[in-house]
């Protein structure tokens, strides 16, 4: 299997053309997938049930009499944790009780002050009232990521967690289903792609309306999400996954080539970066990467993924290294260094950050506890990861004494007036003591 992997330095000429290229990644968005998604979606608002045994039937190749028969009941949740592998549910619980753990730490607290006039300001916090959580359950099953989008909605509050999962042929994921018992998901629909996505974001006969849907998902589930938003609110529209890597040249070179491959596995469209001042290191990197590559079952899509996405960079040092992960905001960041105290300071964006050679991103993947869902393609500028926050709303608390309305409403008054909003002006004055009052 070829292990091809460009080289590149920041001393070479070109090396901000080359740079650019790397790193540069259009969504492409597919006629075909928008066309198909747009019709899913008519049918599904149209005719609700109807149109989910229809589409469930022939994507799925599930056939039901009823939307009803596609729930599947808390107590085949329960079997099936209570049935799993004791290595494999004991696996899921230790994930799910540090994931809750960590998440507990971000629930936001209502807030108020009081004014010296009595007047009264602040934030209410409050969950969302449904949450729906996609997970995906064609070429592969994510337990983990059930984990990671229902344990913070349910520390959040949320009343409850609708989940969707295809079932292919009818086949159900065990582990799937005890992550979701675990997690205390409320309910569980065998239904999956567009037409799950549509049902969750308007509702059908069976299937609940929820307010913010998250998950990953292939192509249809990320253009139905795209289309539904405004309806019901979205985590994100997810692009491929990606890790920077940052290294002194003190790591064991066979783990860094396995980090690179950890993220090039998931898809040919990956993308695998490492930044390191030790030309030597590179070298030890890039001949790992290529006696390790056919061990590897998906050694295919890593490969690809390499060579169209990955690249191993030489830096002057590691101040330089610091400032093009800065640029390249990515998804997943390994500082992996003897000393990270002393640069994750000037590393300004990034989804997760793992520091020291020790932590590799697979920890975060699964159970170090902060969430696993992160922004990508460089949106970690002004995004961050899924968490409680994202199940929590504000509402702001305005409760004005008539001393404070009087004072306020002279303010308000003449700004609205300025902005020629007379009416404003005048709801203001009514409140506002007799000598100010303009209108009267």
């Amino acid at each position: 299997m070829s292990s091809q992997i460009r080289r590149l330095s920041t001393e070479d000429a070109n090396f901000a053309e080359q740079f650019r290229a790397l790193l540069a990644y259009e969504e492409q968005r597919d006629p075909h997938v928008e066309g198909a998604v747009a019709d899913i979606i008519h049918a599904v608002r149209k005719r609700g049930d109807e149109a989910l045994l229809e589409f469930t039937e022939k994507f799925d190749r599930v056939k039901a009499d009823s939307a009803a028969e596609l729930e599947i009941g808390q107590a085949e949740l329960k079997q099936a944790f209570d049935t799993l592998d004791p290595a494999q549910r004991e696996a899921l619980k230790v994930a799910a009780q540090r994931v809750r753990a960590f998440h507990e730490r971000q629930v936001a607290e209502s807030w108020e002050f009081t004014e010296a006039d009595g007047t009264r300001l602040g934030q209410r916090v409050t969950p969302l009232d449904r949450a729906g959580l996609y997970v995906p359950g064609g070429k592969a099953a994510y337990p983990s990521s059930v984990l990671m989008n229902a344990v913070p909605a349910k520390v959040a509050g949320v009343k409850e967690v609708v989940m969707v999962v295809p079932t292919p042929s009818g086949v159900k994921n065990q582990m799937v289903l005890a992550a979701a018992h675990l997690a205390g998901v409320d309910r569980v629909f065998t239904i999956g792609g567009a037409q799950a996505v549509a049902a969750l974001a308007y509702g059908t006969q069976t299937v609940p309306r929820v307010d913010k849907i998250v998950g990953p998902g292939n192509a249809y589930v990320a253009e139905a999400k795209r289309r539904v938003f405004g309806a019901v609110g979205i985590d994100m529209i997810a692009g491929p996954s990606e890790i920077l890597v940052i290294c002194d040249g003190s790591t064991n070179a066979d783990w860094i080539a396995m980090d690179l491959f950890s993220q090039a596995e998931h898809d040919e469209m990956a993308q695998s970066i490492l930044l390191s001042p030790s030309k030597e290191f590179l070298d030890n990197v890039q001949a790992s990467i290529k006696r390790l590559m056919d061990t590897m079952p998906r050694a295919t899509v890593i490969a690809t993924s390499l060579k169209n996405r990955g690249a191993l960079i030489q830096v002057r040092d590691m101040d330089e290294a610091c400032e093009l992960s800065n640029q390249i905001a990515p998804e997943h960041l390994e500082l992996s260094v003897q000393d990270p105290d002393a640069w994750v300071g000037r590393l300004r964006h990034a989804g997760a950050i793992f520091m020291r050679p020790y932590c590799s991103e697979s920890l975060g993947d699964y159970c170090a506890g902060p969430n696993h869902v992160l922004p990508t393609a460089g949106t970690a500028r002004f995004s961050s990861p899924l968490g409680v926050y994202d199940f929590q709303k504000r509402s702001s608390i305005i409760f004005a004494s008539r001393e404070g309305a009087s004072t306020l409403g002279e303010v308000a008054a003449e700004l609205a007036y300025g902005e020629g909003l007379p009416a404003h002006a005048r709801s203001a004055e009514y409140r506002v003591g007799p000598k100010f009052r303009k209108a009267d």
